[in-house]
């Protein structure tokens, strides 16, 4: 009965940092800012840690079913 609940959380979390990887790795290669009014070094490195703590999350839930 709790796996549903599982599977639901593991694929958003996994969605949600594949997502934000790709939109910050896009947006640097076009050399265009990640957070306005922020230094790019910054919010490029906070984005990726958080996209990538985002999708370990996933993946541990997705394991533990």
């Amino acid at each position: 009965m709790e796996s549903g609940p599982a599977i639901f959380a593991g694929l958003v979390f996994a969605l949600f940092g594949a997502a934000l990887l790709a939109w910050t790795g896009t947006r640097l290669r076009r050399g265009e800012p990640v957070a306005h009014g922020v230094s790019r070094v910054a919010s490029a490195a906070f984005a990726s840690v958080a996209g990538t703590v985002s999708l370990a999350l996933g993946l541990y839930c997705l394991t533990r079913l």
